[in-house]
């Protein structure tokens, strides 16, 4: 074997052990593809727009928000929004053990929503209800001129707060085509009411 021939093995062999004992410190400069793939679910007042949500409600009356699904999940999804109503007795869903709220459903809708897109849909709300003492009765929800019979929901005066404190809930799932059905998907957004008397 030459000289050359040795040169060159020699500065191959040198390169090669090299880049075998940089590779660890030439990960953190490296940039590899990264996907990270989730659901955003949001929740904005009557002129889509972050702010003027709805909070002193009076019966009978419409109000509106904009409940926004954006979609990252790398596929076209379909998702279930369940609306529930909460007062500050009753348990929301659970953020650290990832849990949905054990209230019953009174309302939800299905909406299938593209990869990368964003949908915002208007939810329209409005309640009958009546005050008895320091306590709301309510008769019903109506969402979206759907009208749900909520008697035997009920709310007390919060006097540290100055307010009958309600939520209006919305929770996403999911559709897990392996369960054959929707999931919860660890998302919620909450709208907090003062229903006035």
């Amino acid at each position: 074997m030459s000289l050359e021939n040795h040169k060159v093995l020699y500065f191959t062999v040198t390169a090669i052990l090299a880049l075998l004992v940089a590779s660890p410190a030439l990960q953190h400069f490296l940039v590899y593809p990264q996907t990270e793939f989730f659901t955003e679910l949001w929740l904005l007042g009557p002129e889509q727009k972050a702010e003027n949500y709805p909070y002193n409600i009076t019966q009978n009356v419409n109000n509106r928000v904009y409940l926004g699904i954006g979609n990252h999940l790398g596929e076209c999804s379909s998702y279930r929004v369940d609306v529930k109503l909460r007062n500050q007795n009753t348990p929301g869903p659970d953020s650290f053990n990832r849990t949905p709220s054990a209230l019953p459903s009174l309302y939800s809708f299905n909406i299938v929503v593209a990869d990368g897109q964003i949908v915002q849909v208007p939810v329209d709300f409005s309640f009958s209800y009546r005050e008895a003492g320091s306590q709301i009765n309510f008769d019903t929800l109506t969402i979206n001129s759907a009208q749900i019979n909520i008697n035997g929901y009920s709310t007390s005066w919060n006097s540290t707060n100055q307010e009958y404190f309600e939520k209006l809930v919305f929770e996403l799932y999911l559709y897990n085509s392996t369960l054959g059905g929707f999931q919860y998907h660890e998302r919620f957004v909450d709208l907090r009411l003062n229903m006035l008397p």
